[in-house]
Formats: structure tokens, sequence, C-alpha cells
């Protein structure tokens, strides 16, 4: 279960590396599953290589920069959202000048026996 936390200032959080070319700023997180709130932010010219997929529903709100689906042609820019269930695929992506998302991962609830 995610832990409890009134209103706090986010920058108190600090950045913390995420992978290549990414940092991370994880806001909540359940331990037991995959459900995360974070905000992430890509570096300018940071490239994907593969088609993406995952067993979590995510939400992701561009904040700032621009992200380019590679598979669609498409850019994406601050202000734009996606919502994708579980096992949606998606990407790969690059970024020319960088971007920052707010990020929330959802784990797909247990199926009653």
């Amino acid at each position: 279960m995610r832990e409890e936390r009134e209103f706090f200032p986010v920058a108190t959080v600090d950045w913390r590396p995420a992978g290549p070319g990414v940092t991370e700023r994880v806001l909540s997180r359940d331990p037991d599953t995959s459900t995360l709130t974070r905000i992430a932010r890509w570096e300018p010219g940071h490239v994907t290589h593969d088609v993406i997929r995952h067993d979590y529903h995510e939400e992701v709100y561009l904040l700032e920069g621009d992200l380019t689906d590679l598979t669609l042609g498409s850019t994406f820019r601050a202000g734009d959202f996606t919502s994708r269930r579980p096992g949606m695929p998606h990407g790969p992506y690059r970024t020319d000048h960088g971007c920052t998302m707010l990020e929330i991962r959802t784990a797909p609830e247990p199926r009653a026996l």
C-alpha cells in the first residue's frame, strides 16, 4: 500500500537516476505493486529503441518539452496527455529538446478466484 502523505513541496524530493538519459522524482509508490506516481525528466536528445509494453495502466501528462513517438511519427508537447491500458504497445521515443512528464502507473486489480 502507498504511504499516506498530505501536501508537500515536490521540490523537496531529490531527482535520482531512472535509466540512461532519465531522472525521476518519485512522489508515491506502492512497494508491493507497480503502482507509482513520479515526475520524469528526459535529457535533450534522449532516444529509446524498443516498443514498450507493461502490465500496469499508465497515464502520462507532458509538463514541458517535446516527445516524438517514432512508430506513430507524431510529436507531443506540454499539455498533451495519454492513458494506456496494460499491454498497449507504445514507442520507441525521441525528445529533441528534453521533456518533463507526470506519470501515474496503476497496478491491475487482482482477479477474484
